[in-house]
């Protein structure tokens, strides 16, 4: 079994992934601003503020860890300034990675499908193609996407200079099963007076992110280097066409565009190459599932 570190321990995909990793009988250090009240066999907590590159370097060296699971943000720019955000989310996946790099730790941490730039952009704007994939240019305005893509220059940096395998997770809007906060958007669906889609309705279920991410630490996965891929359920939210959802909503729709039925906007390929990856779980039957979630936070 191995020593996994998991950053943001206290969030709905670290919770998760902290419960996930200490099922299985890994030994979890789970890292956080404040420690939570609960506990949890085969789990250890620890706070620590991130930004602080002396507190970082030092726990982690502390747990030694063969994986880190970076998955600490502000999640968003809406509720905060856009310096902090920036500042917070760059900061602190520098400290992080830097650190994990230096006890030559296999790395997978949660980088966001907002790094094209669609979904908080003041004007929404459509790609040049369907589906976008991991060679989209990158285009954020907003200060969320612009820190995931400074973070994944930062892995590709870590990984150059220590040598360590880095994977950077483009997830989409993650939702958990029992408490999927889909239907209403789905149910209130109208193409007439719907806000046009900065992630063309697409999302992920924390159990395939989860998936993804012990794919990405395994030391049996061939990775070299630091990539990027992409993570998201395999269709939309809405149970829709995607392609008339989007001309519908968005007013126009790309010359080239390969999207069939309901699939996602974006393209799997590469974790199915890479990582060996594919979506398990759908809107379909995760909405109706009665589910506890981890009961440490």
């Amino acid at each position: 079994m191995a020593t996994i570190l998991v950053t943001g321990s206290r969030g709905g995909v670290g919770s998760w992934t902290v419960d996930r990793f200490a099922e299985a009988g890994h030994e979890v250090v789970g890292v956080d601003r404040r420690l939570p009240p609960g506990t949890r066999e085969n789990a250890a907590f620890k706070a620590a503020d991130l930004t602080d590159y002396g507190e970082t370097r030092q726990l982690v060296a502390a747990a030694d860890p063969d994986a880190v699971v970076h998955l600490a943000a502000i999640p968003n720019p809406d509720h905060h300034a856009g310096s902090r955000v920036f500042e917070n989310n760059v900061v602190s996946t520098y400290n992080v990675l830097d650190a994990a790099g230096a006890a030559g730790a296999r790395i997978a941490w949660a980088s966001s499908e907002s790094l094209y730039g669609t979904v908080f952009a003041e004007e929404h704007w459509l790609p040049d193609a369907f589906p976008i994939d991991e060679e989209t240019p990158t285009e954020p305005e907003d200060p969320y996407g612009l820190s995931k893509v400074v973070g994944e220059e930062i892995a590709a940096r870590v990984a150059r200079r220590y040598g360590v395998p880095a994977v950077s997770l483009r997830a989409s809007w993650v939702n958990y099963p029992g408490a999927y906060e889909t239907r209403p958007a789905r149910e209130g669906f109208d193409p007439a007076t719907a806000d046009p889609s900065g992630n063309f309705w697409t999302y992920v279920d924390v159990r395939d992110l989860i998936d993804a991410i012990e794919a990405a630490i395994d030391p049996e996965t061939a990775i070299e280097g630091h990539e990027a891929v992409l993570v998201t359920a395999a269709e939309n939210f809405i149970g829709r066409d995607t392609a008339a959802a989007i001309e519908a909503v968005h007013g126009d729709l790309p010359d080239d565009c390969d999207l069939d039925g309901d699939e996602a906007a974006f393209d799997l390929g590469k974790a199915k190459r890479l990582l060996g990856w594919e979506p398990e779980h759908s809107w379909r039957e995760a909405e109706g599932l009665d589910v506890d979630g981890p009961d440490f936070v």
